[in-house]
Parts: structure tokens; sequence; C-alpha cells
């Protein structure tokens, strides 16, 4: 009867590790494919109305191609979230052919200099975590959800195991 059990619990272990595993390969595998750091991120806040709502998501890809103005891009350059703004303005440098890029969200009334590191008047495009190609509206509330309200994120990682733990099969 003990040894039925401990199979039971290792059965359980080993198909949330699958579970984990698959979601991990998913997440590089997309990577892979999109060539960004972050091929899904979130909208959180309003500054992208009405073309990007609060809690939609979006889908990023990073490829050669030059940043034109007009395109939707994510940056991160060293804050702990990145930001979803529009390029309004690309300045290209002769020395080395890369681009340096200025950025503001639709809703904003100035442009984004303001929040670029050391005040920067121009975004380098080492920055760019990728563009804008897709998105799904407000799917990403359950996670705005979860990130602001920390109390459901427990309870419902909670509830999971707990059915883990409790199932038969």
């Amino acid at each position: 009867m003990k040894s039925t059990n401990t199979r039971q619990i290792l059965s359980q272990a080993i198909s949330l590790g699958m579970v984990v595993s698959l979601a991990l390969m998913t997440w590089k595998g997309l990577i892979c494919i999109t060539g960004s750091e972050s091929p899904v991120v979130v909208v959180l806040s309003g500054s992208m109305e009405p073309g990007f709502q609060r809690g939609d998501i979006l889908f990023l890809y990073m490829n050669k191609d030059p940043i034109r103005t007009g395109q939707i891009v994510v940056f991160n350059d060293g804050r702990d979230i990145p930001i979803v703004h529009r390029v309004i303005e690309v300045h290209e440098r002769q020395d080395n052919k890369e681009v340096d890029i200025l950025t503001k969200g639709d809703d904003n009334e100035d442009n984004d200099r303001m929040l670029y590191a050391s005040n920067h008047d121009w975004l380098q495009q080492k920055y760019i975590m990728g563009r804008a190609i897709g998105f799904l509206a407000y799917v990403g509330w359950f996670t705005i959800i979860m990130t602001e309200k920390p109390i459901i994120k427990y309870i419902l990682v909670g509830s999971l195991g707990l059915l883990v733990i409790t199932s038969k099969e």
C-alpha cells in the first residue's frame, strides 16, 4: 500500500515536471523563432491608448531590418519593466550604421527623453527588445491582476498545488 502511494506521488511529480519543462521549452522556442529576448509582453499602462489598451498582449519580433518611424517597439534600458511606445523619429549615425531612435506613447504629450537611461536624448538600438507584430486584446489582464494583487496569485498557485497533490490520476 505504501509502495502504491509513493508511486502515485512520484507520477504526479513527474507529470508536473513535464508540464513545467514543456512551458519552458515553448518559451525558449519562441525566443529562438522571434529573435526577441521576450517574445510576448503585456501592456501595463494606458500610454499607448487608443492603439493598445492596458492588458493587451503584444507579440514581438526582432530582425535586422531597420527600425522605422511609426513602428511600435518595446525597449528596456535597465528598468524593471519594459516600455511599449511608438517610434517618432529615427536618427541614423554615419559612424557604424546603427540608428538611435526617439519614442513616445500615443497618449503621452511629450516624447520619452526623460525615460531614457542617464537622460540621453536618443534611445540606442541595443535596448530594443522587439517590434510589435500582433496583439490579443485584454488577455493580459490576468497577469496584471496577479501582479497588482499578489494574494490572488498565492491562492491560485496554492489551489493548483492542492489539486495536484489530491488528484488520484
